[in-house]
């Protein structure tokens, strides 16, 4: 979910050109820049989506609902 009128600066990197080709290739982007604007908006909603579910499932185990291990991998 990109952000509309971001303020841009220029920026120097020290990038490797075949990992940077891999991922404009994964993020179907047309240019270096997009590939890395695309990269960053992915890795911050990935942060936003780990954050909400460690939130959820933190209420969750709050809530004081029983939990069956069925599989014996909880330990105790």
């Amino acid at each position: 979910m990109p952000i509309r009128n971001r303020r841009v600066v220029p920026k120097n990197f020290r990038l490797d050109p075949s990992q940077i080709n891999r991922a404009r290739k994964a993020l179907a982007a047309t240019t270096e820049t997009e590939t890395i604007v695309r990269a960053l908006d992915f890795v911050i909603a990935e942060a936003a989506r780990n954050r909400a579910t460690a939130k959820a499932n933190q209420a969750f185990l709050k809530s004081g609902i029983s939990i069956h291990d069925a599989f014996g991998s909880l330990g105790e």
